[in-house]
């Protein structure tokens, strides 16, 4: 009896103590995910490019500076193109939204303004690769159809095959491509297995040996850019006016 009343009076320490310690951390952990959010947004229109030079206690602070400075706008609108106002793009989580039915998930949009004031408009990338989600964001002139930047990034996915996806030699690749055809459809952009043809703007190399991941980071564009298609044209149809 006696050890029976010990080992539950222990289990009970231990979990109020792992309790109180998560509570704790969550601050810290929240914190983390929010600076690495900016910065995958900043590195995706290659700002934030002096990290390497800052020391790691300043990391925090030059990150916020330079989201701050350099992202000077963000909303949320609907799949129809409507803006809602009471919405913090930030705060949207897109693995929420990407689990709602397509007409009622809320798609964020950030605003980048550079220094001789040209701006570019930044969309968050979700998907499913082969052991875990995948993510990015991309940027577009104000065409909204030429890509100016991506980011894609993982958490689990093979070292060398699919876990290229973060390396600049193949988000590089999706420079001045545009989602767009001639006659004005979505085609998004193309990972082709064997390597796409130089001339093509719709298509990048697939990884060698990656190719379960770079056919999701393709489904991914199309499903996540495939929700802004009706504000794409919006967009569009008020240049042409």
């Amino acid at each position: 009896m006696y050890i029976f009343l010990f080992s539950t009076a222990m289990v009970t320490i231990v979990a109020v103590l792992l309790s109180f310690m998560a509570e704790q951390l969550r601050p810290i952990q929240e914190k983390n995910v929010e600076v690495e959010k900016k910065l995958d947004i900043l590195r995706s229109v290659g700002e934030a490019d002096s990290l390497d030079e800052v020391k790691k206690k300043d990391k925090d602070t030059y990150i916020e500076e330079e989201y701050d400075k350099n992202i000077t706008n963000s909303f949320v609108i609907s799949p129809s193109g409507e803006l809602k106002e009471d919405l913090d793009a930030f705060t949207v989580n897109m693995k929420v939204e990407l689990d709602k039915p397509e007409e009622e998930r809320n798609l964020p949009i950030f605003i980048y303004t550079a220094e001789d004031s040209t701006k570019k408009y930044i969309f968050p990338l979700r998907g499913t690769g082969l052991w875990g989600p995948i993510w990015g964001y991309i940027a577009f002139y104000d065409d909204y159809n030429t890509i100016y930047g991506a980011i894609f990034a993982h958490s689990k996915e093979t070292p060398g095959l699919g876990a290229e996806i973060d390396q600049s030699w193949f988000q590089e690749q999706f420079e001045n491509k545009t989602i767009f055809d001639e006659n004005g459809d979505f085609v998004s952009v193309e990972v082709v297995k064997g390597g796409a043809k130089p001339d093509d703007l719709h298509a990048v190399d697939a990884i060698s040996g990656g190719t379960i991941t770079s056919t999701a980071l393709e489904d991914m564009l199309k499903e996540c850019l495939g929700n802004y298609i009706q504000y794409f044209q919006t967009i569009k149809d008020n240049q042409n006016e």
